[in-house]
């Protein structure tokens, strides 16, 4: 992890604990001084002295892995087929997103991105409401307000997605600073594109965190693409931890496709912010498999040659094979596990489906203000003589009321 005290050793690599740090950029015959930290080689072998995690907790996360693959899948599926409007997945980052929310603490608050849904259901919430969601029907917590891939649930301090690049950042920021004004030992996490660190959001959040030292860990996704534009064409920097620098702050690249390294470089960054040594800025080096969205099609701006080499380090086959390894995980065991999951999300989607009725024309109207405004009320009972006016809407089922 790279800190503020080091500059003066900037030409310097260093290893992460344990782990192992890869140059990967810099001049011939110079170290890197922005090495990329690992556990995992990429065929899953590892020193079994940086291995922090439990074998009990690294096979729940790779089935986790496995849920997170197969639900992206069917749902990008659902939405081909015009059941669901829209979808955004994290096919190739899974090792990105569970890594990192599995090393915080229950009381801290996670402030998710797109792709972070592998994290919304890792902190409890029920599939079924994941899945209402992204139908927008009355099971929807959010009454069909949000699109989706918009998903909140309170209970686990997992927050709405908020779709304006970077806007989560300082409000990420802002709540570990009233956590902290409040004497809470919450550290907030918060997610990111590398695209997002060209936003003024960015700027504002990295800069009140790193003056106020704000208990915050900033994971960066960095999955090569914003939308369709190239890393290197959407910043001049030669990474983005190293952007860490100029606010004051630590900064760390890490193998975002090592959920070894992953989970422990995040759990290094929690433990500093809840010293009240200020944030940490994770740049977890990943890549965008599929498209950005079910909106995008990648072959109009990325030739297939370049996803190949990030096929071969994709992070569920490399976690697979260190489970292998270690007597961990058999042939049959993952041949039973994708059967179990397969089942379980069709289920879910079968009873999703039949209880699609849309939420109430009330709450259109309701949780704006406290109570409703005369010309909310007024407005309600405009849309309910409409409604009641439309033979197409003669079924109660098609307009909630």
């Amino acid at each position: 992890m790279r800190r503020p005290s080091d500059l003066g050793a900037a030409r310097r690599s260093r290893a992460g604990s344990a782990g192992v740090a890869d140059g990967t950029g810099g001049p011939p015959g110079e170290a890197d001084p922005w090495p990329i930290f690992r556990v995992m080689a990429e065929d899953g072998s590892a020193d079994p002295a940086a291995v922090t995690l439990a074998d009990a907790e690294l096979k729940e996360l790779y089935r986790r892995m496995v849920f997170s693959r197969q639900l992206d899948e069917r749902m990008i599926a659902l939405q081909r087929q015009g059941r669901i409007g829209f979808y955004i997945g994290a096919i190739g980052e899974e090792a990105t997103v569970l890594g990192t929310a599995a090393a915080m603490e229950p009381a801290d608050w996670i402030f998710p991105c797109y792709r972070e849904h592998a994290a919304a259901l890792l902190r409890g919430m029920p599939l079924p409401v994941f899945l209402a969601q992204m139908l927008g029907n009355a099971g929807d917590l959010q009454f069909g307000r949000q699109m989706p891939c918009h998903e909140a649930w309170a209970p686990g301090h997992f927050t709405s997605i908020s779709a304006p690049i970077g806007t989560q950042i300082p409000q990420a920021v802002g709540a570990a600073w009233a956590s902290r004004i409040r004497k809470e030992p919450m550290v907030s996490l918060v997610y990111f594109g590398e695209g997002a660190t060209s936003s003024n959001d960015f700027h504002t959040g990295l800069n009140f965190a790193g003056v106020h030292k704000v208990p915050t860990v900033f994971a960066c996704r960095n999955n090569g693409w914003a939308i369709s534009l190239p890393r290197e064409k959407q910043t001049a920097s030669e990474t983005i931890a190293q952007k860490a620098v100029a606010y004051g702050i630590a900064g760390e690249r890490v193998d975002g496709n090592d959920l070894l390294a992953v989970h422990a470089a995040t759990r290094r960054a929690r433990a500093r912010a809840a010293a009240g040594e200020g944030p940490t800025l994770l740049e977890c080096v990943t890549y965008r498999l599929e498209g950005h969205s079910t909106s995008d099609d990648p072959k109009a701006y990325r030739p297939s040659e370049a996803v190949e080499p990030w096929r071969k380090k994709d992070p569920i086959p490399r976690l697979r094979a260190h489970l292998a390894g270690r007597g961990l995980h058999s042939d049959a065991e993952e041949a039973a596990l994708q059967a179990e999951v397969k089942e379980e999300i069709q289920k879910a989607v079968r009873d999703a489906e039949a209880h699609a009725a849309k939420p109430p024309l009330e709450s259109m109207f309701e949780g704006v203000y406290a109570e409703m405004l005369w010309q909310q009320r007024e407005q309600l009972e405009e849309v309910r003589a409409a409604v009641a006016a439309d033979p197409r809407t003669a079924d109660p089922r098609h307009h909630g009321s």
